[in-house]
């Protein structure tokens, strides 16, 4: 009997992110725009997506998370990592060709949405400190740099 529960969890959509993207992120608290990396990868049997990230400031932490299903329930999750050491739990998903990845904590919700293109896209991020009060947090242009598999392993 097959207990993996990744099985039930379709991750086929995000093939598209596989490859490395050049970045440029704003955010209110930057003069400017600031450039980076993502890349996104399969870790060794396709079950989960890897995205590491990095940018040429400060401001901007480096950073690595893991897309794939919750230890339980429904849905994906991303797991979320970076050089400041924050750690931080998203839900996400990626529908109609959208990506999109969230998380209520209160005194610091976030939201990110992005209409995924084939060589570019834009992702737009908000976050609010009081429910429901959204402001403008990081957004990020990304333009592909290489579509060749870069993997830590091969998508099954």
């Amino acid at each position: 009997m097959n207990t993996d529960k990744s099985d039930e969890f379709d991750l086929g959509g995000f093939s598209t992110l596989i490859g490395t993207w050049a970045t440029s992120a704003t955010h209110p608290q930057l003069d400017g725009a600031a450039s980076g990396t993502a890349t996104f990868a399969w870790l060794d049997g396709g079950r989960f997506l890897i995205l590491r990230t990095s940018h040429e400031h400060a401001l901007i932490p480096n950073a690595i998370a893991v897309i794939g299903p919750p230890e339980d329930g429904v849905g994906l999750v991303m797991e979320y990592f970076d050089s400041r050491g924050v750690r931080r739990t998203y839900r996400t998903s990626l529908a109609d060709g959208v990506w999109r990845y969230w998380r209520d904590a209160p005194g610091f919700d976030q939201r990110f949405s992005a209409t995924l293109g084939p060589d570019t896209f834009e992702g737009h991020g908000e976050l609010a400190r009081t429910a429901g009060e959204w402001h403008d947090d990081l957004h990020v242009s990304y333009r592909r740099t290489s579509s060749a598999p870069t993997t830590d392993g091969e998508r099954a």
